[in-house]
């Protein structure tokens, strides 16, 4: 995707928060949420395959893929541990009892 489609979606989603009428700017506001929820997979998936490729295909380290791609390298990690979900959801580590 180009610098200008992005630019072209962001300016849709604006307009959206634009809408006067409340009700309506809700109704549209949920309507782009669900819209987006259903790709939210397919573009997760896309991107983690990619960022797999880069560092075993092309050797790049972590934070090469994450200036590549302008993502956080926090975001190239989970791909690696195999984490899906929010930071606030994550499961807490248990502490070695012993240790």
């Amino acid at each position: 995707m180009s610098d200008e489609e992005v630019r072209r979606v962001a300016d849709a989603l604006d307009a959206v928060e634009q809408i006067a009428d409340l009700e309506q700017r809700v109704r549209a506001k949920s309507q782009v949420m669900a819209a987006q929820a259903e790709r939210n997979k397919e573009w997760s998936h896309e991107r983690d395959d990619l960022i797999r490729r880069l560092n075993g295909e092309e050797g790049l380290s972590y934070r090469q893929i994450a200036a590549r791609l302008d993502i956080k390298l926090s975001t190239v990690q989970a791909v690696f541990r195999g984490y899906k979900g929010s930071g606030t959801t994550r499961p807490k580590v248990e502490k070695d009892p012993e240790g």
